[in-house]
């Protein structure tokens, strides 16, 4: 169509406002937050914790080895035993590949490795919801997860939570594409689906929780999605299965907590990080959303409904709750209030979105401040000031093996020489023997090393504690 003319000179068309023009800005918001919050977590400095310490130590071994371990059910070390990286395999390898990377080996890059993940989830959750709802909602929907104190604690530690977010989000694109008339959109939601759930197993249920929302939305026309969802969640099935087959099994089931049907209040609790303003706004907004809310509606329902449903169901064989492991359902949480915000009247939006966001922030700002979970780095620091050489240093159980063993590799190598890690022992002629115990309420993790010392005649002289919020260690040193 040709452009207006006047008194026969072409006039070009007027410019967009400046709002208008700098409107897809705002999507970089949300992402842009959660990599500021991190980076404040992350300036604290404090050293890793056993899990991350499992990550840092199994992702620097060789591919060929990282598989073997994981298809076999053996651990990777002597002092492992029992603790194959068979679950988180497919992370462990994401990982290697990214420490490969120059200059990227360090403990803080693999934590930089899940900040950056779960940023780039948020970017693609902003932009999937707003092709649904409206950039206001994907935008508040962005702002309200980034600033969240699950997902923001999870973006910061070496694990595959951040990973997990990413590959959610991206099914979430692919869906949302695929609805909107791109056929091209199911084979992103097919990769980033098999994804979801190699990343972390329980993201599966969000998985389900697509298909379903897809067939409520176009019912039969949905065959293809529900065909490829079930194409997406065979990997995690072969992950699991996998592990039945090696003898890994549920292994790590002592960690999970039967809730006696409580599930869905401690689940929403967890999100909320405790804090009864942002539990209730949050599932007020929720609710509202659910009924009335524009475009993220049903998708939005059925991300939180599904995955909560599922559990409740297979928590009536065995127990299933780990709040950071319902962590890519509670996701689908912070879209339905963003969208039950943007259904109040126009005059409240604005306000009770700042409510939303500000309630998160604040519900996360303990964590500025927050203890180490783990001191073995300041452990390894103190003991290399103490020690002499020659004299035998003892981790005593697995959590203090692994994080000595860590930390003198990356820190101290000078101690490597007279270091002893499960199942061996110090020598019993030895006059001083330093060992790092795990202290648990009641006493100490439980080891022959004691023991050992006792009967060569030495006993306790000195002691130093070093406490963390998951962990605390105590170094004895021991002498005739």
């Amino acid at each position: 169509m040709a452009a207006p003319t006047v008194e026969g000179a072409q006039v070009p068309p007027p410019p967009p406002s400046a709002r208008r023009r700098w409107a897809p800005l705002l999507e970089l918001l949300p992402p842009a937050l959660l990599v500021v919050l991190g980076t404040v977590l992350l300036s604290a400095g404090h050293g890793l914790w056993f899990d991350e310490l499992f990550t840092a130590e199994v992702a620097r071994l060789p591919f060929a080895d990282i598989v073997h371990a994981a298809t076999s059910g053996e651990a990777t070390t002597s002092y492992l035993a029992g603790v194959p990286p068979s679950y988180n395999a497919p992370y462990y390898l994401v990982v290697h590949l990214w420490t490969l990377l120059p200059g990227l080996g360090g403990d803080t890059s693999l934590r930089v490795l899940s900040l950056l993940a779960t940023a780039g989830g948020i970017a693609l959750v902003t932009r999937a919801v707003g092709r649904l709802a409206g950039r206001a909602t994907g935008v508040l929907a962005g702002l309200a997860l980034a600033a969240n104190p699950l997902l923001l604690e999870q973006s910061v530690e070496a694990r595959s939570y951040g990973l997990a977010v990413l590959a959610t989000s991206g099914a979430l694109l692919g869906l949302v594409r695929w609805l909107q008339g791109a056929p091209r959109g199911l084979l992103l939601f097919g990769l980033a689906g098999a994804g979801m759930g190699l990343m972390h197993w329980y993201a599966v249920t969000v998985l389900a929780a697509f298909v379903v929302g897809a067939l409520v939305l176009r019912r039969r026309r949905a065959l293809p999605v529900a065909v490829v969802g079930t194409l997406a969640a065979l990997p995690a099935v072969g992950l699991v299965g996998m592990n039945l087959v090696n003898g890994v099994g549920s292994r790590n089931a002592e960690h999970l907590r039967d809730t006696d049907g409580a599930l869905v209040r401690l689940a929403l609790e967890a999100w909320a990080g405790g804090r009864t303003p942002l539990l209730y706004l949050t599932v007020a907004l929720a609710v509202l959303g659910a009924v009335r809310g524009r475009g993220a509606r049903v998708l939005g329902a059925c991300w939180v409904l599904v995955p909560l449903g599922l559990l409740l169901v297979a928590e009536l064989a065995r127990p299933v709750f780990l709040p950071r492991y319902l962590l890519a359902g509670l996701l689908g949480l912070g879209v339905l209030a963003a969208a039950g915000a943007l259904a109040l009247p126009r005059g409240a939006r604005a306000a009770v979105g700042a409510l939303l966001v500000g309630f998160s922030l604040l519900a996360s700002a303990p964590m500025a401040d927050r203890e180490p979970r783990e001191q073995a780095d300041r452990l390894a620091e103190v003991l290399a000031d103490l020690h002499r050489p020659g004299e035998p240093v003892v981790g005593a159980d697995l959590r203090s093996a692994m994080g000595l063993d860590h930390y003198v590799r990356t820190e101290v190598p000078e101690l490597r020489a007279d270091l002893f890690l499960p199942p061996d022992d110090a020598p019993p002629d030895a006059d001083r023997v330093w060992l790092v115990r795990r202290q648990i309420p009641g006493g100490y993790s439980g080891t022959d090393d004691v023991d050992l010392l006792t009967d060569a005649g030495l006993a306790v002289t000195r002691e130093w504690s070093f406490r963390g919020s998951k962990t605390d260690l105590v170094l004895q040193l021991w002498t005739r």
